[in-house]
């Protein structure tokens, strides 16, 4: 490879918004060159979104099997209790990994992309060295996009280590803990916690707050909370992990609880899961004379830094920290670099969290409405009056969807449901949202039965006073 490069563009993380914003660069003719460190697709396809999902989904399955041990469910039964080998689980994860990881690549040499591996280091805002397995090779832009993604949050007092560990180590155990603590009840911690729990690892979940997923109201959380009671796992809320100790001759984490006395909990892992925090230390960002907002990088509705011809994306400028934010602000920015007037200025970010039962969220929640002072009419449907969430027993969980508009012409402001499979109504959320639909757009559209997403026609009916099914 040649010791120095000289592009157009210079793309700085592979990510879903890095490797999106080469992509589009490139098929607008853009000389374009990317560097990644690790393996193409970032935090979210090689060690967060696609690994995790697959995680669940086999610990779903496995949960089902047990259901059907001995009497059985739904006619099935089993006369054995099913195994899990969890290092074949991970090897079968890992291989859907690389599938994706080498399409990502391929699309790249597609696009005309320049790959460059290892980790670069800028010395000013359009100049970077990258060192990596061979000579260091020097890179210079006319355009700099920044995509550097996030890292766990560190707790001082709990580094990670053999027993303390981050999700990245939890999607790549060997076995299932026998006892496993989650630090935070935000969405990675339970989904990792619940998928673990029905695997069979004894769960307890310590949380600093008064209650599990605090960016959620507590109307949609609360089907999740009474799934993690029935299943047996310990919540500890308003409680403070403070360190890892040696307890009867195997790690524990000693805990504050609410009431300031202090617990033991055994723990074969402690997997921690405090938050994300953007990746802006070590590679040179101090020397590229940007603003910061806070602990993120300061960027415009175009996602344009404060120096000229350096942009920013994804987790780098602020939440929401989702991987389909960054891929729409990674189009988004070539194609103003190819000339194009484009603004970032979505109505909504729908985001979802894989938990049992899932929940969907798009556009404002009920206290934010309140707090903008809009009066504003609702309607709820639970999935127990609907026909397709009985038949996949997903109408006994407390799910349900939730329409909430404008009270004086009826805008639709907030879409919300929990329940299963819930995810996969996200897009007609955030689609209804972003096209500014009125309750009476969504109760016009006729939805297929027998499906989920009648719920969010009868809620629609529900909010204007005549919802037919219940």
């Amino acid at each position: 490879m040649d010791s120095a490069i000289n592009t157009k563009v210079l793309v700085v993380g592979a990510g879903p918004g890095g490797y999106v914003a080469a992509i589009r660069a490139g098929q607008l003719g853009l000389d374009t060159v990317i560097v990644e460190g690790d393996r193409l697709g970032g935090t979210c396809l090689i060690r967060g979104c696609i690994p995790s999902k697959a995680l669940i989904h086999v610990a779903g399955k496995f949960e089902e099997m047990r259901h059907a041990t001995g009497k059985g469910s739904l006619g099935i039964s089993i006369q054995q209790p099913p195994a899990l080998d969890l290092a074949e689980t991970v090897r079968w994860k890992e291989g859907i990994v690389k599938k994706l990881n080498t399409g990502v690549g391929a699309l790249l040499k597609r696009a005309k992309v320049k790959v460059v591996q290892g980790w670069a280091e800028f010395s000013d805002a359009k100049t970077c060295t990258v060192k990596g397995n061979g000579a260091p090779v020097t890179i210079s832009a006319e355009h700099v996009i920044l995509a550097n993604g996030s890292e766990p949050v560190e707790i001082p007092t709990l580094r990670f280590g053999d027993t303390v560990i981050s999700s990245t180590e939890a999607l790549s155990l060997d076995r299932v803990p026998e006892k496993l603590v989650v630090i935070g009840a935000g969405y990675i911690g339970l989904e990792l916690g619940i998928a673990f729990r029905k695997m069979g690892a004894d769960v307890t979940v310590v949380e600093l707050l008064d209650r599990i997923l605090p960016l959620y109201d507590e109307q949609l959380t609360e089907p999740v909370k009474k799934w993690l009671e029935n299943a047996g796992v310990t919540l500890h809320l308003g409680a403070k992990a403070l360190t890892l100790v040696e307890h009867k001759n195997r790690p524990a984490l000693k805990v504050q609880t609410k009431d300031g006395s202090q617990i033991t909990l055994p723990a074969d892992k402690v997997l921690k899961t405090v938050g994300r925090r953007p990746r802006t230390r070590g590679w040179g960002l101090e020397r590229m004379a940007v603003d910061l907002n806070g602990q993120f990088v300061k960027v415009d509705d175009q996602c344009r830094t404060s120096m000229k011809n350096v942009w920013a994306i994804g987790d780098l400028v602020g939440e929401p920290m989702l991987a389909h934010k960054a891929s729409a602000q990674a189009e988004m920015v070539a194609e103003i670099i190819a000339g194009k007037p484009r603004h970032f200025q979505p109505m909504t970010i729908a985001a979802v969290c894989f938990t049992e039962p899932e929940i969907v969220a798009a556009g404002m929640l009920p206290d934010e409405v309140k707090a903008a002072g809009i009066d504003m009419i609702s309607g709820i449907f639970p999935f127990a009056a609907n026909g397709r969430a009985l038949s996949m027993e997903g109408g006994d969980n407390g799910g349900f969807i939730r329409v909430i508009a404008r009270k004086d012409n009826h805008r639709v402001l907030g879409i919300h449901a929990v329940g299963r499979h819930v995810s996969e109504l996200s897009g007609e959320f955030a689609h209804s949202l972003e096209m500014g639909a009125v309750l009476e757009d969504v109760a016009g559209t006729i939805h297929v039965h027998p499906t989920l997403s009648e719920a969010f026609h009868e809620a629609a009916l529900r909010s204007l006073g005549h919802a037919i099914h219940i």
